[in-house]
């Protein structure tokens, strides 16, 4: 028997044995009397504490439990262990609620946790960010009216979550993002939001240059095997032979020259592939460059060279010089003939140094711009390819320019011509004070026909 019947019994015992005796001893009246006042008495005794706990029943719930007295002690001590393992069951459960909410808001992907309804229950910051929901006001909202997708809700109605949706930024269009669900216990699901924006482009540009390297070589690889058969299956004379081969040569030559592109740029952007720090003189280059503008320009141009003050280069020697080839060559295949390019260095207020390519050629409309330095990029597809360009040479001039903490400048006008130029910042410059510092002098202005 426990504790609280045997309490419960002692008082009606008393009660009964107390009338029992005055009952012997003073008669019925007298102990009816006696069982009445004992009978309120415990009545009374268990409604006050009924009282008391109903009180606290309808209380806050952290509110005490009330102490008892006879029964009511020992069962008013189960229930406040009781309520004392709650609290500490809730608090544990709150401590852990907070250490994932803690977690979820240093994650860098969104978070948004879903009750078997597909109502929000939880949403760390990254993901208010990304899908623009507040977690104050939208908690209990459903997450289809909030994200609304057309992809997202495709992929919610299909249920299979093993991957995840790409679907624009609902606030910002310009941005992608991954949402994937992962079902969990009792129904719920977590959502996961990813921005990869970055990633896409990333994968675009691939796919693209794979494209573009791919349309690159196809046109010369089938001009050479349209030769070799025709070489293979006719009798030609020995003039139409040497003008075969002579073409073949050239679209060969063109191959060589894409792919040593190809390489030149894998090296600038690879992490093996560290920028060599010497000190080199600007003068010889400015003479090779301009010396490779009259080899290309055949005596079709003016070549004017404005070799400004003498300085010197730290940096890699090898990539300065291709980024002005690049340069050089670029004014030449696009100015026409009878045309102007002027290859000019200049020592800014600030001490750093600038090579400007100028040239009077067909020039460049302001929306095309942007892309110049973009691999493959041409505003007139066929008249580059005419020129011999690869698409390449203004991507290499910019990362040349990034690995030297410089920049590309670029100024255009349709139908006025064009200004390239390479900026290389005051701490990679140094200003040669007299002629008799230097080892060469830089070439002397002039006009080469």
């Amino acid at each position: 028997m426990s504790p609280s019947v045997r309490e419960s019994l002692v008082w009606p015992a008393l009660v009964a044995v107390l009338t029992l005796v005055t009952l012997a001893a003073a008669g019925s009246g007298a102990a009816l009397a006696v069982l009445a006042v004992g009978a309120v008495a415990i009545v009374a005794f268990h409604l006050w504490h009924l009282w008391r706990v109903a009180e606290w029943a309808a209380g806050p719930a952290d509110a005490r439990v009330p102490d008892g007295h006879g029964a009511w002690g020992p069962l008013l001590t189960l229930i406040h262990r009781r309520v004392r393992a709650r609290n500490v069951y809730e608090r544990e459960l709150r401590s852990v609620i907070e250490r994932f909410e803690a977690a979820a808001s240093a994650m860098p992907d969104g978070v948004v946790v879903l009750d078997a309804s597909d109502r929000i229950e939880i949403a760390n910051p990254r993901a208010q960010t990304l899908l623009g929901l507040d977690a104050a006001h939208d908690r209990g909202q459903a997450i289809v009216n909030l994200v609304r997708q057309p992809g997202f809700l495709a992929y919610l109605e299909a249920g299979d979550f093993g991957d995840a949706a790409l679907v624009p930024s609902g606030r910002d269009p310009g941005r992608m993002l991954a949402l994937q669900l992962v079902p969990f216990a009792a129904g719920r699901k977590l959502l996961m939001a990813r921005d990869v924006t970055e990633r896409e482009a990333v994968a675009r540009m691939r796919r693209e240059f794979i494209a573009n390297v791919s349309h690159e070589l196809k046109t010369p690889l089938t001009v050479i095997a349209g030769f070799i058969e025709t070489l293979q299956d006719l009798e030609l004379d020995p003039a139409q032979r040497a003008r075969f081969l002579a073409l073949m040569r050239e679209h060969a030559h063109n191959m060589q020259r894409l792919v040593a592109d190809l390489l030149t740029l894998s090296a600038l952007e690879s992490e093996d592939h560290p920028l060599v720090d010497e000190t080199f003189e600007v003068a010889p280059l400015l003479r090779a460059a301009a010396e490779d503008a009259r080899a290309l320009s055949r005596g079709t141009h003016a070549i004017d060279v404005e070799p400004g003050p003498a300085a010197m280069i730290r940096g890699g020697r090898d990539e300065i010089a291709s980024a002005f080839g690049n340069l050089v060559s670029n004014a030449i295949r696009y100015t026409p003939p009878a045309g102007r390019v002027t290859l000019s260095w200049c020592i800014e207020p600030d001490g750093s140094g600038v090579f400007s390519v100028t040239d009077t050629g067909i020039g460049i409309a302001a929306e095309y711009l942007p892309r110049l330095t973009e691999r493959f990029y041409r505003v007139d597809r066929s008249r580059s390819r005419a020129t011999g360009g690869t698409g390449l040479g203004l991507a290499i001039v910019k990362h040349v320019a990034l690995r030297h903490d410089g920049e590309l400048a670029i100024e255009s006008e349709r139908g006025a011509g064009s200004t390239f130029s390479i900026r290389l910042p005051a701490s990679r410059v140094v200003r040669v004070e007299s002629a008799g510092e230097t080892t060469a002098e830089p070439a002397a202005s002039g006009h080469y026909q």
